[in-house]
């Protein structure tokens, strides 16, 4: 049983590891953040029509980041 306690403390600890590694991701590079900008001028909160166009990045990262960035809460 020990056994069974021990691997699930591991897989706790790989689960927060995925969860940093997420928060990292949504470092975008300049041209990244160009092209969201001027998709979303274009096309508005069509987040998944933007990841269309950037390869390797969700329409979840992208709405995020975007949300995280230029949010407006007045």
């Amino acid at each position: 049983m020990a056994d069974l306690d021990h691997s699930s403390e591991e897989s706790s600890v790989d689960s927060r590891a995925e969860d940093t590694s997420q928060d990292s991701k949504l470092d975008f590079s300049e041209d990244e953040e160009f092209l969201i900008t001027r998709m979303f001028n274009l096309v508005g909160e069509r987040w998944s029509l933007i990841a269309g166009r950037i390869p390797g990045r969700s329409a979840e990262e992208i709405e995020k980041y975007w949300n995280s960035r230029y949010s407006t809460s007045e």
